[in-house]
């Protein structure tokens, strides 16, 4: 039985939990966790097999079993906000959570299929193939080379590789298993049937210039979601909440406000 997972909040008010994505860790959340905390209570969860919880490693490593274990460490209503891997958890998490459990999902550059497919636009199985084979060996880096497509199509990709790099590497570094386990999430999760049954205010952020998630899927997920709302920002990379910072603070702020109101 996996142990639980371990938690840690700044600020007070309507709570937010954020997600991260594959290979990384909470701390790349830093500089937007403290912007939040002034208006609202901000928790940050590391995934299963990273950060803080590297020593949690759920068998199996599947999408509703990682849900669950973050509902369970949550026990408060809240708005769920998911960066790339971490947006496809929080859809799972919208799917199958209890009435009022979750207040609003936010997903952040992700995909309700990251893989590619044959009607889909998403990451070509080699890209994901030649991560099962590097993590095999020099996890740290493979991981840093992984850091650098974060920033590609930023307007200052040195500055945020940096950033990004003394952020999510100040912890140790995740488990073989947890990364191993993701990547079979990307490769094989398809949620794009299931968007329509997402009954909660629902917003969706993209970086025009993202390496990961092609920006032709946008006009798809308007179709598969027509209840969500969708936010392109320019000159954006794959970790907008870096590369454009107080743009993508003053529309996540104004949606949260928006949907609070009502």
């Amino acid at each position: 039985m996996a142990q639980s997972l371990q938690i840690s909040s700044i600020g007070e008010g309507q709570p937010l939990v954020l997600l991260h994505g594959w290979g990384l860790n909470s701390g790349v959340f830093k500089p937007l966790a403290r912007q939040l905390s002034k208006d609202f209570k901000v928790m940050l969860i590391d995934l299963p097999g990273y950060g803080n919880n590297v020593n949690c490693l759920p068998e199996p490593y599947t999408l509703p079993v990682l849900a669950d274990l973050i509902l369970q460490t949550v026990t408060e209503p809240a708005v769920y906000i998911g960066w790339s891997l971490g947006g496809l958890i929080a859809n799972q998490i919208a799917l199958s959570a209890k009435t009022n459990e979750v207040l609003g999902l936010v997903n952040i550059a992700s995909s309700p299929c990251f893989g590619q497919r044959d009607d889909w636009y998403g990451i070509k199985p080699e890209l994901l193939n030649s991560f099962h084979r590097q993590i095999s060996g020099d996890i740290g880096k493979t991981l840093k080379g992984f850091l650098k497509i974060q920033a590609m199509g930023s307007a200052h990709i040195k500055e945020d590789i940096k950033l990004i790099q003394e952020l999510v590497m100040a912890t140790s570094l995740p488990e073989r298993y947890a990364l191993d386990q993701g990547l079979n999430l990307l490769e094989t999760v398809d949620l794009r049937k299931q968007l329509v049954d997402i009954n909660v205010p629902y917003l969706r952020m993209y970086g025009k210039m993202d390496g990961l998630v092609p920006k032709k899927i946008i006009e798809e997920v308007n179709i598969l979601a027509p209840e969500s709302e969708s936010v392109v920002f320019d000159k954006a990379s794959h970790a907008p909440f870096i590369s454009n910072f107080q743009e993508f603070i003053a529309t996540l702020t104004l949606w949260l406000g928006q949907i609070r109101a009502k």
